[in-house]
C-alpha cells in the first residue's frame, strides 16, 4: 500500500491495481498538466495538476465503493478508471480539446488506445482487467461509469473542492463526505432517466438518497459560482484563446500532428510554441503575460444567433473579415464564442418521498441559476491593446452588434 499526503483529502491510501498504475508514464505525465490551465495567470497559486486530482478522484471513488458495498472485480474496474480518467487530456487540460478533436476525432475521454497499449495495458491485463471495459467506465458508460463520469460523479466532487482550495475562492466548497455517504443505486427509474447498464440494456441509476435535495443543490450552486469567478474569468479566457490560436498555427506551420500535440504536456507545448517562428510572438505574450485585451465583451441577447451558433470555419472567416475591416493582420484578432449555456448538474437525480426525480424538476434554484448562467455568458473579441477600439468597431459591423454595448462587465 502507498500513502500520499494530499492538500484536500489529507492522507490517501492507494493499493491494488491503482498502486500499480501510479508509476506508469501515462499517469506520471499528468504531473505536468495543470488542472486549471491558464487560470494561474489570475490566481497565482492555481498550479495544481491533473495528477493530484486523479489521486483525489481515486480516493473518493474508494469511499463511494465502500459505502455502496461494491467489491471484487467491479471495484477494481472503478478504481482503475478513477486513476486513469484524465490520461487522455492534452496540454492545458480542456483548452486545446476542440482543436485536437477536429483533427483526430477524439475527446479526452476517448482513451481506448491509451489503455490498451504500453505499461497501462500491461498493468490492467496483469490484474485481469479488460482495458476496453475500463475505457468504457472512463467515458461514463454503463452503470458504474456514472460514478466516474456522470451528474453525481467523484470527478466533479474532487475538482470543485480542489480548485477552490488552490485558487483561494470559497465558492466551490462542498461536503464530499456527505455526497459519498448519500449515493445510492436504484432500479425503479423511468426508462427515460435510466443509464445504460454495464452489461444489460438498462441498469440501476446513481442517485442521492432521500432528504438530499439541498446536497444536490450545493453541487449545482458551487459549479455555478465557480464558473464566472474561476473557469471563465476574462483573463483566463483571453489567454486560453491565444494558446488555442498558437496551437492551430503550430500544427499548420510544422510537422507536428494533432495526435502528437494531444500527448504533449504543458511544458512540451510551450517549448514547441517558443521554437516555432510562426508562434513565437504568441509564446512571448503568454510568457510575459502581455495578453490581448477585450475589444468586444458582449452579452448573450446582444449577439445574433448566427454568430453564437457559427462553426469553426465560419468563426475563422469572421476573424479575417474583422481584421480586414480594422486594418490589422488577421493573427491579431481572436473571436471567442463560448458554447451555449448548459447545466449538466441539473439532471442529477434525487429521491423525494420515495420517488426518483431529476433535480431540475424538484429545485427552484435550477431556473434561477440557468438565468444567471445566461446573464454571465459573454462573446469575446480580443486584440492587442493599441487596436482594441478599431477592432471593436469593426467587430460590431461584421457581427451585427450594437456598438454602444461592446464591453459589458459581468457583475
Amino acid at each position: 500500500m502507498i500513502t500520499v499526503k494530499d492538500t484536500v483529502h489529507d492522507h490517501i491510501e492507494i493499493d491494488g491495481v491503482a498502486a500499480a498504475l501510479l508509476d506508469t508514464p501515462a499517469v506520471q505525465r499528468l504531473r505536468h498538466v495543470k488542472q486549471l490551465g491558464t487560470v494561474q495567470l489570475v490566481y497565482p497559486s492555481a498550479n495544481h495538476t491533473r495528477f493530484e486530482h486523479s489521486l483525489g478522484v481515486y480516493h473518493l471513488a474508494r469511499q463511494a465503493l465502500d459505502h455502496l458495498g461494491i467489491e471484487g472485480k467491479h471495484a477494481d474496474r472503478i478504481e482503475a478508471a478513477a486513476m486513469l480518467h484524465d490520461v487522455g487530456h492534452g496540454p492545458f487540460s480542456h483548452n486545446l480539446e476542440a482543436l485536437t478533436h477536429r483533427r483526430t476525432g477524439k475527446y479526452h475521454d476517448d482513451v481506448d488506445e491509451l489503455l490498451a497499449t504500453g505499461d497501462v495495458g500491461d498493468v490492467l491485463r496483469e490484474h485481469d482487467l479488460d482495458p476496453a471495459r475500463i475505457a468504457d467506465i472512463v467515458a461514463g458508460e454503463g452503470t458504474y461509469g456514472q460514478l466516474v463520469s456522470g451528474e453525481l460523479d467523484v470527478d466533479r466532487m474532487d475538482y470543485l473542492v480542489r480548485d477552490a482550495y488552490h485558487t483561494g475562492v470559497p465558492y466551490g466548497t462542498i461536503d464530499t463526505g456527505r455526497f459519498v455517504r448519500e449515493l445510492a443505486f436504484v432500479e425503479d427509474v423511468d426508462s427515460a432517466d435510466a443509464s445504460n447498464s454495464d452489461d444489460d440494456a438498462n441498469g440501476p441509476a446513481l442517485v442521492l438518497d432521500e432528504g438530499n435535495v439541498q446536497t444536490a443543490e450545493s453541487l449545482l450552486l458551487a459549479r455555478a459560482l465557480m464558473n464566472p469567478v474561476v473557469y471563465t474569468h476574462p483573463v483566463a479566457r483571453i489567454s486560453k484563446a491565444m494558446l488555442r490560436r498558437g496551437a492551430a498555427e503550430l500544427l499548420d506551420a510544422t510537422a507536428t500532428t494533432a495526435a502528437a500535440l494531444r500527448r504533449m504536456d504543458d511544458h512540451d507545448f510551450l517549448a514547441a510554441l517558443r521554437g516555432c517562428p510562426a508562434t513565437a510572438e504568441i509564446s512571448r505574450r503568454y510568457d510575459e503575460r502581455d495578453l490581448y485585451k477585450r475589444a468586444v465583451w458582449a452579452e448573450y441577447d446582444d449577439v445574433p444567433e448566427r454568430v453564437r451558433e457559427a462553426d469553426h470555419e465560419t468563426r475563422t472567416a469572421l476573424e479575417r473579415e474583422i481584421a480586414a475591416a480594422a486594418g490589422i493582420d488577421r493573427e491579431h484578432v481572436v473571436l471567442d464564442v463560448p458554447p451555449e449555456p448548459s447545466m449538466r448538474e441539473s439532471t442529477a437525480r434525487v429521491t423525494v418521498n420515495g420517488e426518483v426525480r431529476r433535480l431540475e424538476r424538484q429545485s427552484p434554484l435550477v431556473s434561477a441559476l440557468r438565468t444567471a448562467q445566461r446573464n454571465q455568458w459573454r462573446l469575446g473579441v480580443y486584440a492587442p491593446a493599441a487596436a482594441t477600439d478599431r477592432v471593436g468597431r469593426a467587430a460590431a459591423d461584421v457581427l451585427g452588434l450594437d456598438p454602444d454595448t461592446l464591453v459589458s462587465e459581468v457583475r
